[in-house]
């Protein structure tokens, strides 16, 4: 008779997968007075909207776009006047010399990466769209460098054409008001384009991104100061050390109020047992 093996082998089984329901979670329906309330006071504390990026023609807003990556505004703006006056479309772009575009927009950071981009974009552009941006989204993102958000700001700001591009700060202050449920830029895009008019799309996204910059922090929001502040769940936000009252204070006791007395030295000579 054959031998049994004392330890039986077990079975592997398959990991178990997260119910079909939790990765189609949906974000709540958010209060629609709310949302309007949120949308009122973003336009009267910002106006004017419209992206910090300095450019001259939807070229050069993608090229500064690129640029922008892991980088602020500022720098931005500050390489590419130089940028653009010796290649100020996609036909000078695609024939520089790529050493020296990586020179010119080496401070922004990742030059190289950047270069070749910008460089490959041009080129595309110029053999596929007869050297015109093209103006659609689903065309936008197949140049090199250019992605979904890149292209709505691209649309928005060039064109006119309604778009939420969704970047750190939107996502960031989408999530705080109860706005969206997700981190997918996508998902995040999806949920606020249900929620806002069409026509302020691209407006209300720049009014998230400057809000975010200047006051909804990411580590320390200045919520005091925040116009949105009865308005705003504050999913996520950490409230400061001194605002937790899960232990009440002790009250000091009577004793530990009064100050210690000190005995005092002698003013006059101890007499001694012989006197």
């Amino acid at each position: 008779m054959p031998r049994r093996d004392p330890s039986p082998r077990t079975r592997r089984t398959a990991p178990e997968q997260p119910p079909a329901s939790a990765a189609r979670r949906q974000t709540p329906v958010p209060d629609p007075d709310r949302v309007q309330k949120i949308r009122s006071l973003l336009t009267q504390l910002y106006p004017e909207t419209t992206t910090a990026l300095h450019y001259g023609s939807p070229f050069q807003l993608a090229v500064a776009t690129i640029l922008s990556a892991q980088c602020t505004d500022a720098r931005v703006n500050q390489v590419t006047p130089t940028l653009f006056a010796r290649y100020p479309d996609a036909e000078t772009m695609a024939q520089a010399e790529l050493e020296e575009i990586e020179h010119l927009i080496h401070s922004t950071g990742f030059f190289r990466a950047k270069a070749k981009n910008i460089q490959a974009c041009a080129r595309q552009i110029l053999e596929h769209h007869a050297g015109m941006l093209p103006d659609t989204l689903d065309a936008l993102v197949q140049l090199p460098g250019i992605g979904r958000k890149t292209a709505n700001v691209i649309l928005g700001d060039a064109f006119g054409i309604p778009g939420i591009p969704v970047d750190t700060h939107v996502g960031r202050l989408s999530r705080r008001l109860a706005l969206t449920i997700h981190s997918d830029p996508v998902k995040v895009e999806q949920d606020l384009m249900r929620w806002v008019p069409q026509n302020e799309w691209t407006t209300f996204s720049h009014r998230l991104i400057f809000h975010g910059r200047q006051v909804c922090h990411a580590r320390k929001p200045r919520c005091s100061a925040c116009v949105l502040e009865a308005y705003c769940p504050k999913v996520g936000v950490t409230p400061l050390p001194h605002a937790v009252t899960s232990v009440p204070a002790r009250a000091p006791s009577p004793q530990s109020s009064q100050p210690v007395r000190r005995a005092q030295p002698r003013s006059h000579p101890r007499k001694s047992p012989d006197a």
